[in-house]
Parts: C-alpha cells; structure tokens; sequence
C-alpha cells in the first residue's frame, strides 16, 4: 500500500502542492500542540484525509503494523516501574501522546502516497525548490517512493522463504541476521540495476513537468493547511508572551 494506486478520489483530483502543504500544516498543528483534546480533533482530521482517499483506517494500521508495533513498545517501557507497583500506567501518558502525534501523521502521509504519482511529487518539489538542490531533492523524493515498495516486497519474500525453510526452528537472532544479510544484497543489487536503467533511459535531471493547476478546491485545501498550521502555533507563541 506504501505507494501511489490510481483512482478517482477527491484526494486523487487535487493539485500535489496543495496536499504537500495540508501534510505540513497537519504535521504543525499536531506537533506544536501536543494536547489530549487538539489530538483528538486532530485524528478526525486524519480520518477525513484517508476517507478523501478512499482509504480504510484499518488497511493503513496492516501497512504500518510493524512501525505501528515498535511505537506501542514505548508507552509500555514508560509505565514500567524498578519497584513496587512495577506498571504505573500515568507515566505512559506522555509517552502516548508523542507516538499519537507520530501516528496521526503517517496516516495523513498515506493519504498522500497512494493519492499523488511520483513524478506529480517530484515536479512539485522542483518548481519551488530552484537549482540543483531542488533537482536532488526531487529526484530523490522520487526514487524512494518508487524504490520503498520494492524493498518491502523484497524483505517479505525473504522472511517467507525463511519459514519455508523452517526458520520456525531457528533463533530469532539468526532469522533477523539471514534476513539483513540477504535483504542488503538484495537492495544492492536492485540499486545496481536501478543506475544501469537510469542510464540506459537516458536519466534526466530536469524532465518535462506534467501539467499543474490549481482547481478551487485547492485552494480551500491550502487554506485549511495554513490554517491548522496557524492554529497549533497559536498556543505556542500566547504561552511564550504569556
């Protein structure tokens, strides 16, 4: 699910600069006020961005189960206790707000990913970003939206090659060595093959851009981007000159 799938949501029809602008908003407004109630208002927002995509809440928590897993692990170490009563649940509130906000933003990001084509997100990048480094950082936006799918499928066949094995038998220090032994391979040989292709293609650096264009729903999406933005900062700054 980590990349782009063709559609005709309302998120599929609109402008990638305006979704790149809600996605930093949203990131904003969730990081600059971490409280109990912004974040509950904050996932509704969430919500709204994956049902414009037409995604479902619960095939993004599949995608991300295993980010989603290592995240959990921390309120859990934060509760723990070296005396008696050993779990303090209060103490984990801190430390689930913060994985909140993390969440929050990898599924507005989802939306995006699967919503916006890469070469959509690569000229977005280079219009605004001038010279060179616009260049890279395009071009590098680019391959890794292209290159994290296959990685993914790369280590799944892996680990599934490992139980058909019987890797059930081995330790798992052993089946997490033989999987970033042969995952590393692999990802090197596809780099090696992915330079070869780019030259073969003729890899140019500053392509033709697909057509853009601003609708009115844009702009209402830009909007509400650099009104969330603006309505995280705001305790921010009030508390600061408070």
């Amino acid at each position: 699910m980590l990349a782009y799938a063709p559609g005709d949501s309302v998120a599929h029809d609109l402008d990638a600069r305006a979704k790149l602008v809600f996605q930093m908003g949203f990131a904003v407004a969730v990081f600059a006020n971490p409280t109990p109630p912004w974040l509950a208002a904050m996932a509704l927002v969430a919500a709204a961005s994956l049902a414009a995509a037409r995604l479902s809440p619960v095939a993004v928590v599949h995608a991300y189960r295993v980010v989603l897993a290592f995240l959990l692990v921390g309120p859990l170490i934060g509760a723990l206790t070296l005396g008696p009563p050993w779990l303090v649940p209060a103490q984990a509130v801190d430390s689930a707000l913060s994985i909140s906000r993390v969440i929050l933003v990898l599924f507005v990001s989802m939306a995006y990913v699967t919503s916006t084509p890469v070469r959509e997100t690569r000229a977005a990048i280079q219009r605004h970003v001038p010279g060179k480094a616009g260049r890279l950082l395009g071009v590098g936006m680019a391959l890794t939206l292209r290159f994290l799918p296959l990685l993914r499928r790369d280590v799944r066949s892996i680990r599934e090659a490992i139980q058909a094995r019987g890797g059930a038998n081995r330790s798992v220090v052993d089946r997490a060595r033989r999987l970033v032994l042969v995952g590393l391979s692999r990802a090197l040989e596809r780099a090696d093959r992915l330079s070869v292709a780019l030259q073969a293609r003729c890899f140019s650096w500053n392509p033709t851009p697909p057509e853009m264009s601003f609708s009115r729903v844009d702009y209402v999406v830009l909007a509400v981007g650099a009104g969330l933005a603006l309505a995280g900062l705001v305790p921010v700054v009030t508390g600061a000159t408070g």
